[in-house]
């Protein structure tokens, strides 16, 4: 596992390449659908990890619109919850995407703290077969998850775990940009 931080006078967050699957936080997210089914990319991966019991969680807390998450045990995981959270499909970013990528990320966050989780692990959302470009996604995630370190008094540490180095290196420079801007 590679492993590295963007510092951050509040929080941290960490930068890692790594399959999420794999991870030992107390949540990892989803990169869902709307159905909350077993689908391609992380979404597939995730519920091939998790085994059967987790199509079978998800099913009562369907349809989650895009923007919102739910959360369930993680069953065969090594986290202990998945937060299923429904990341816009990219049409050329005129469609209120930007909005919706943020309040995946937000929402998500909130449904952390609200269940007391200390770490959560959150995919490249949207950028997948969703075709949301990566390093404004990239961008949206860094400004929202900053914009909540300074507005909740419990937050928990944030992982982005990027699946191959050239994302990794779109999260690094949104850090950065970032940093530079405040």
């Amino acid at each position: 596992m590679t492993h590295k931080t963007a510092p951050e006078k509040t929080h941290t967050i960490n930068i890692i390449l790594d399959d999420i699957t794999r991870l030992e936080v107390d949540a990892i997210v989803n990169a869902a659908n709307e159905a909350l089914l077993p689908g391609g990319g992380v979404c597939g991966a995730i519920h091939r990890a998790a085994g059967p019991e987790l199509e079978a969680a998800c099913r009562p807390l369907a349809p989650c619109p895009t923007g919102e998450a739910r959360i369930t045990p993680g069953f065969g995981l090594k986290a202990k919850y998945v937060i299923h959270t429904v990341g816009p499909v990219w049409h050329g970013g005129t469609q209120g995407e930007a909005d919706l990528l943020a309040s995946c990320y937000r929402q998500s966050i909130l449904l952390a703290v609200e269940n007391k989780l200390a770490s959560v692990a959150f995919p490249a959302i949207s950028t997948g077969i969703f075709g949301y470009p990566e390093d404004q996604a990239a961008r949206i995630a860094v400004s929202t998850i900053r914009e909540l370190t300074g507005e909740l008094p419990e937050m928990p540490q944030i992982y982005l775990c990027c699946f191959s180095a050239s994302a990794c290196s779109h999260i690094e420079s949104a850090c950065h940009h970032h940093d530079q801007n405040r």
